[in-house]
């Protein structure tokens, strides 16, 4: 059949990735393919599928830095939400406020706060004032963002990274 090609479905369990095995599919974390492993330290994570076969997510995060396998980067994610990328707080190259999760919103006249965890968007606001909008975006880092890292380091022994 001309233009047609078969869509196998995607089976990973009982795979080994680095320090994971795949138990089975995750559910309901809120990205579209995700598969919750086992470490060999114990414990219990979802991750995606592309962290796995990409092989940029060896471990829940208990690989140090400095252990980790050949070519040194190991992207954790716990529940969906990746530890690098909060850690890093880089602003997407498409922000126009310069400020992430706080956007110019012209229909209402205000600015719009929001952030982004465990595959989620969780509103904080709408604002007439840019700086408003920025200290509940802050809040919400604190709140959720930060709280999350926190756990991790004390969960795996991994130091979150200072944030900027």
């Amino acid at each position: 059949m001309a233009g047609h090609h078969s869509r196998k479905k995607l089976e990973l369990t009982g795979q080994r990735f680095g320090s994971l095995t795949v138990l089975g599919p995750a559910d309901n974390i809120g990205i579209r393919t995700a598969w919750r492993c086992q470490c060999d330290c114990g414990r219990v994570v979802d991750v995606r599928t592309r962290g796995l076969r990409g092989g940029y997510t060896k471990s829940c995060g208990c690989l140090k830095p400095d252990t980790a396998p050949e070519g040194g980067l190991v992207l954790n994610y716990v529940d969906g939400t990746c530890v690098e990328m909060l850690q890093a707080k880089t602003i997407r190259s498409n922000n126009t406020s310069g400020v992430t999760g706080v956007e110019w919103v012209a229909g209402k006249q205000r600015w719009r706060a929001t952030i982004c965890f465990k595959g989620k968007r969780h509103y904080l606001g709408a604002f007439r004032q840019f700086d408003e909008a920025v200290r509940a975006r802050r809040l919400g880092e604190e709140m959720f963002h930060d709280q999350f890292l926190r756990e991790f380091a004390s969960t795996t022994g991994n130091r979150p990274a200072a944030r900027g």
